[in-house]
């Protein structure tokens, strides 16, 4: 089969391409279809089910090129994965909203349609749990809605928590003054911080007292209103936690959580707070549980095959446990 697609006059071909044509390759390659550029139309040859596949691909990154005006591995794998498991994408679900701009002045926006749908829940909600794999961008995105509330006024601080799991929380033991104690947990959000403000800036926010970054033991007792305030790596906290950092929040004040349940490293067989706030607080309004998944990754493509990998076998193991409960129950049903 053979189909041809027309090309907008003024097109950039270049960048649907790509450097020595790296961008068909990879749609070729992952699609088993042929593609060629035939006087300012695509041409697409294969079997009937990859040519009408790789159309509703290249559809996708022609229109990312308009809006975007690039083309990376990530898009271009992210649109082959939505086609290929989806049917397709809807682009006006990504839109061209700028989320915010960091300290180079390159706008931010949302890669995916989970991502989109994480951004659009904080927008509407006082509370947000964002709930998925490392690097779908639950932290970053995090932060950078935060720096754009506090630019635009409308909280007057960020508080960046995380639980020290490492420590157990004692981190009277480690060397050095509270911030030197932070620190070596609180990194991830410094990192984002350091992207949306500039090292420099960010620290003339802390000298302010406009952005605190603290562990989770030290907001026991506290009120905190009026602030932006981000819970990272909430799977590590314990049911108690979770309820204390949640009751914390005052008026005029948002909450973003986020976390992984895959990755929980609770000492001594402690249930998640996270977990537990799954089941006690889903049906709370002006709340919002928002669900990333490996489709949502944005760093190396890699990253993507070794959650998948990861997430079957955990699923092979829960299922030869659940296996194994039941031959138990059945053997002790038959005495």
């Amino acid at each position: 089969m053979q189909r041809q697609m027309e090309l907008a006059e003024g097109f950039d071909t270049a960048a649907l391409f790509g450097s020595i044509d790296s961008n068909i390759k990879l749609v070729e390659k992952s699609l088993n279809v042929k593609i060629s550029n035939h006087s300012g139309a695509l041409v697409i040859s294969g079997d009937d089910d990859s040519v009408e596949k790789a159309e509703q691909v290249l559809e996708i990154l022609i229109q990312t090129v308009i809006r975007d005006r690039v083309l990376d591995e990530q898009k271009i794998l992210y649109a082959i994965t939505m086609v290929q498991e989806n049917g397709g994408i809807d682009l006006k679900l990504l839109g061209n909203d700028v989320i915010a701009v960091n300290a180079k002045g390159v706008p931010i926006k949302a890669k995916t349609v989970g991502q989109k749908k994480y951004v659009t829940a904080i927008d509407e909600n006082t509370i947000v749990f964002g709930i998925g794999p490392a690097g779908t961008g639950k932290t970053y995105l995090a932060v950078a809605k935060a720096v754009m509330a506090l630019r635009a006024k409308e909280v007057s601080r960020i508080i960046l928590t995380r639980p020290a799991v490492e420590a157990g929380e004692k981190l009277g033991f480690l060397p050095g003054d509270l911030q030197n104690k932070v620190d070596p947990y609180l990194r991830p959000l410094y990192d984002g911080m350091y992207e949306m403000l500039g090292a420099e800036g960010f620290a003339r926010y802390q000298e302010r007292s406009m952005i605190e970054v603290a562990p989770l033991a030290y907001m026991r007792g506290r009120t905190l209103d009026n602030a932006f305030i981000i819970l990272d790596e909430a799977q590590n906290t314990t049911q108690e936690q979770m309820k204390m950092f949640l009751t914390r929040i005052g008026f005029g004040s948002h909450a973003i959580i986020t976390g992984d349940i895959t990755q929980i490293d609770l000492p001594g067989g402690k249930k998640s707070g996270l977990r537990e706030a799954e089941k006690i607080l889903k049906n709370i309004d002006d709340l919002a549980f928002c669900y990333l998944t490996e489709k949502d990754v944005v760093r190396h493509p890699l990253v993507q095959k070794i959650i998948k990998a990861y997430a079957k076998y955990d699923e092979e193991k829960e299922r030869r446990h659940a296996a194994v409960r039941e031959r138990t129950r059945q053997s002790r049903a038959d005495r």
